[in-house]
């Protein structure tokens, strides 16, 4: 990292981060991450003991509301300094509205290839944290034309987060265009498990599925095997195993690599997947050595399930920083567990921000428009925060 204590042009009280800007060069397409999927509204209720039976009323110790769906994941990347395209469908109801302002005006994430759909509502999500696992009911219909046009004329970017199920038809155009596509998949609600499912692995850089989905695709018994399979067939493979840790397999510079989960205590696991795959895209774009990539990824996922739900879950720079020194600090005062992980963390020392950085908002219980006005002058104006 530049000294930027010597740096004349350096500003002090610059809010603003961007981990990639030693790297970037003339000629870079405007975005670094292109992703896309669909939206969904959610409400997030943690703090239950269990889900409620038939006829049963329980409270919840906490509740939040937040753009869900590729909006998780959307926001992680964004809040991690990457320039970050959303393509999706939104309605034109209030939630839809709120999305909106919430992405494009608070999160800054270029929705200019997004699209408003006349009298559509929009999907929702009630996700239910208890025992440190989620319930979920949905209610959605699917939108009225593809989006497909919109992703193809979406600025070009160095990398695209997919999933495996989704219309591919586009994938070997960006990938022409070289873009790197990364792709998840989630739960085969068939139970088939089909391997035709990973054809579209070909036009892939990165598969990142977790433990069950990778097992049952590859008719494995363990998360080592199943990584071990996968990278037969994509360049990076990378199968999470919750707080088992993470697996991973760099086809193209030879690196194996497994990562112990970090230790903390999880308020709501909503979203975390996504704030792990965007952190390994990050260290990706950024060629950090493989270890780094699931290091980060990891922390990033810890950080995450620590707030209430989703994608207003995901940490800033700030959060990491946070975390760091604060590490650094127990270990200075002789706490032999922290001076352990700060050996496995050192390198973020030349990573995390040296000033003041941009703040993050969190899940709201409402849209609380009225009551912001006095902790963020505006709506969509995070709060700033010192590192």
């Amino acid at each position: 990292m530049k000294d930027h204590e010597h740096d004349d042009d350096f500003c002090p009280t610059c809010w603003a981060w961007d981990p990639l800007a030693e790297s970037r060069a003339q000629g870079d397409p405007p975005l670094d991450v292109l992703t896309t999927g669909p939206l969904f509204f959610d409400l997030i209720f943690t703090g239950l003991p269990r889900l409620p039976e038939p006829g049963e009323e329980l409270h919840s110790a906490g509740m939040g509301s937040c753009p869900g769906g590729i909006a998780n994941l959307a926001t992680a990347v964004a809040r991690l300094g990457l320039r970050t395209g959303l393509v999706a469908g939104f309605g034109d109801d209030a939630y839809a509205d709120w999305m909106w302002e919430t992405l494009e005006g608070q999160e800054r994430i270029d929705l200019s290839a997004s699209r408003r759909f006349e009298n559509t509502h929009s999907a929702l999500t009630v996700s239910m944290a208890f025992r440190g696992d989620r319930g979920m009911v949905t209610h959605t219909h699917g939108l009225p034309e593809s989006l497909e046009p919109n992703l193809l004329a979406a600025p070009r970017a160095r990398a695209a987060a997919v999933d495996l199920k989704m219309n591919t038809s586009w994938w070997e155009e960006l990938s022409n265009r070289g873009t790197l596509i990364f792709a998840d998949v989630g739960f085969d609600e068939s139970g088939l498990w089909d391997s035709a499912d990973l054809e579209p692995l070909d036009h892939c850089h990165a598969f990142t599925p977790n433990a069950v989905e990778a097992m049952h695709y590859t008719r494995t018994y363990s998360p080592s095997d199943a990584v071990r399979r996968l990278a037969d067939r994509v360049p990076v493979a990378v199968v999470t195993d919750g707080v088992s840790g993470s697996f991973a397999i760099d086809q193209t510079t030879g690196e194996e690599v497994f990562c112990p989960a970090l230790s903390v205590q999880a308020i709501d696991p909503t979203g975390a997947g996504d704030v792990f795959a965007a952190s390994f895209i990050l260290g990706s774009i950024a060629k950090w050595p493989l270890e780094q990539r699931l290091r980060f990824a990891s922390l990033s996922s810890s950080l995450a399930v620590r707030e209430f739900g989703g994608s207003l879950a995901a940490p800033g720079w700030g959060d990491i920083a946070d975390w760091y020194r604060s590490l650094a600090a127990k270990s200075r005062a002789g706490d032999l567990r922290a001076g352990h992980v700060l050996r496995d963390y050192g390198f973020l020392e030349d990573l995390i921000p040296k000033h003041q950085v941009q703040g993050v908002r969190r899940a709201q219980g409402t849209f609380a428009s009225a009551s912001d006005a006095g902790e963020h002058a505006h709506f969509g104006e995070a709060r700033p925060r010192r590192v």
